[in-house]
């Protein structure tokens, strides 16, 4: 067998062979080969991965040399090369990413883009880039809309109970429903199959048919709401001033927070780190986790209630912006938290704000939209001036209450009373997108699939942080950190050594708890001696308070204000100090001095 094993060369990759249509392989066989055993172990023998030649870490590749654990330092290397080459295959995959994300360019200086209108941009856009530049007339607003993810599907809901989902790009329409009640938002949840409607008084959940499968009675009176889609967590915030998080994969209710800030109407999630950022009525702005009972961050943001607030996709959720009904708009570094970034003043006060994608900032101020691009809404700048205007659309129905941009489309959709309207804003959406966190053309086999990952690959509440970088690091190497032996390959962590031991390094131990037996009972006596002398020392200089009362009134006392009061105890406490000190002489001098009355002496008048 071993013969047998060696000439059928087990240690290369099995290669596959392309079969005949009579059945033998397109490889022409050896001279000389007619057995049949040996081509039948050829063709399915395979080397072990474990017995397979490796390529080297890449340079970029962390090392784990200082854990001692073999096992668990093999382990971490690998997951560590492995994240190292599969950072290089994407960098690699980067440069097929032919698509620019584009824009409007002006030929001379005295040209604006915020000049050119919606009818030009239409006319220079590609067909099927028109087709998003809709209007759609409504009765029920104002509306809200929300968009799925790979920004296939849109949903839309009146103020005054009307529900819609449908496909936006083919017309084909979900569900259609008629509440006949007040509704205040509506968000997908992991896909356009479920999404949740904010009614007047809970939360309910329906399928992309229209159906209502749940009623979420915890979630009283929700103003606005948010998925977390690698969480499964809905959360909603109302009139109650209480912020709920909702798992949607098992139907518990994970924590609630009571902000005691009152009712709040405005919400935006960081989709970098996944903290909920809420605007309240007293102009403040605060960031929650579900782990923490407290805000993690909470600023004075505007001088009036908070009326817009959103994060920046494009920068990792490095940018806030906020509205306020002061009319201010500010951006705010979400890194430090020392002072807005720029701030500035709109015209006929501030509605919503919209970042898209690629970092695009829509402020609905009055009745017109305008549109903000990077650099200058992220450059540091002191004066309260409006940076450069990028693109403006009047809209004459108020008020303005939504703004969303659609995923991998430069199309803005703005909700207001009489309906929504869509506009083109080139250069704002993301061109190139990544199929396996959203794919605009998935199939139904597609989404099944990816429900099912997202599942198994469900982050827990309590991992979110303003900070996710922790997430999957190391614990950070021991301080302290010595040995009981001087040998250095038996170091230990402090946590880990006796009591003595942790002791002896923080300069705490005790020298006769450390002593042997022998030695513990040489310096008995020693601290006897030691004892009795610390008595001593302390019944000297422990004060027996007898003038406590009386040096604590000479104390108060102000010196440049003569008092006959404080003038006679003065004399008295000096007159005693002076006889003590004549009775002190008097008996060094080894007289007896002057003797004490005692309370026997009338006994010996008397007689």
């Amino acid at each position: 067998m071993d013969s047998l094993i060696a000439k059928a060369d087990s240690l290369r990759p099995v290669s596959k062979r392309r079969k005949l249509d009579n059945g033998s392989s397109s490889k022409p066989k050896p001279s000389g080969s007619d057995d049949h055993t040996l081509h039948s172990i050829n063709q399915h023998t395979a080397v072990p991965k474990s017995l397979r030649p490796t390529s080297p870490p890449p340079e970029n590749a962390k090392s784990y040399s200082h854990i001692q654990n073999p096992k668990l330092r093999q382990k971490l290397t690998r997951e560590s090369a492995h994240a190292a080459r599969a950072k290089a295959l994407v960098q690699d995959a980067e440069l097929l990413l032919q698509e620019d994300a584009g824009g409007m360019q002006v030929e001379g200086e005295m040209e604006k883009t915020w000049r050119v209108g919606q009818d030009e941009v239409v006319k220079a856009s590609g067909q099927e880039a028109a087709k998003g530049r809709k209007e759609w007339t409504l009765d029920g607003g104002p509306y809200r809309s929300r968009y799925t993810r790979n920004g296939r599907h849109l949903a839309v809901v009146g103020k005054k109970g009307h529900v819609a989902t449908f496909d936006w790009q083919t017309g084909t329409l979900h569900s259609e429903l008629q509440l006949q009640e007040t509704c205040r938002d509506i968000t997908f949840l992991h896909d356009h199959s479920h999404y949740a409607v904010a009614q007047k008084k809970y939360v309910f959940i329906y399928d992309r048919d229209g159906v209502e499968l749940h009623r979420l009675k915890s979630h009283i009176e929700p103003t606005r709401l948010e998925f977390l889609p690698y969480h499964w967590l809905l959360a909603s915030v109302g009139n109650t001033g209480y912020l709920k998080y909702q798992d949607t994969s098992t139907g518990q209710l994970v924590v609630e927070h009571r902000t005691k800030l009152g009712a709040c109407t405005t919400m935006a999630q960081n989709h970098h780190n996944a903290v909920i950022h809420l605007g309240h009525q007293n102009g403040t702005v605060t960031l929650w986790t579900p782990n923490l009972p407290h805000p993690a961050v909470q600023l004075l943001a505007h001088l009036g209630p908070v009326v817009g607030l959103s994060v920046d996709p494009s920068t990792g959720g490095r940018y806030m912006a906020t509205s306020g009904q002061d009319g201010l708009v500010k951006v705010w570094d979400c890194r430090n938290w020392k002072g807005a970034v720029r701030t500035w003043q709109a015209r006929g006060g501030v509605g919503e704000v919209e970042w898209s994608q690629r970092g695009a900032l829509a402020v609905a101020s009055g009745g017109s939209v305008n549109v903000y691009t990077k650099p200058s809404i992220q450059t540091p700048f002191a004066p309260v001036t409006p940076p450069p205007l990028y693109l403006t659309h009047p809209i004459p129905h108020r008020p303005l209450t939504s703004l969303r941009f659609c995923p991998f489309n430069d199309i803005l959709t703005i909700g207001h009373n009489a309906g929504l309207s869509s506009i083109l804003v080139p250069g704002s959406g993301e061109p190139n997108f990544d199929s396996s966190e959203a794919d605009p053309f998935e199939n139904k086999k597609q989404r099944r699939e990816r429900e099912v990952k997202s599942l198994l690959d469900k982050i827990q509440p309590d991992m979110i942080s303003v900070d996710p970088d922790f997430v999957g690091s190391l614990a950070p190497e021991p301080k302290l950190s010595t040995a009981v032996t001087e040998n250095a390959k038996n170091e230990i962590p402090f946590a880990r050594l006796p009591r003595y031991e942790r002791l002896r390094v923080q300069g705490k131990a005790d020298e006769t708890e450390m002593m042997s037996a022998d030695e513990a009972e040489n310096a008995e006596g020693d601290d006897d001696e030691k004892k009795t002398k610390g008595k001593e020392e302390k019944e000297k200089r422990k004060m027996r308070g007898k003038n406590k009362s009386l040096k604590r009134y000479l104390r108060k006392q102000r010196k440049n204000v003569i008092d006959p009061r404080a003038v006679a105890v003065r004399e008295k406490l000096a007159k005693q100090r002076e006889e003590r000190e004549k009775r002190r002489k008097a008996e060094a001098q080894g007289g007896e001095g002057e003797r004490k009355p005692s309370a026997l002496d009338r006994f010996k008048r008397a007689s």
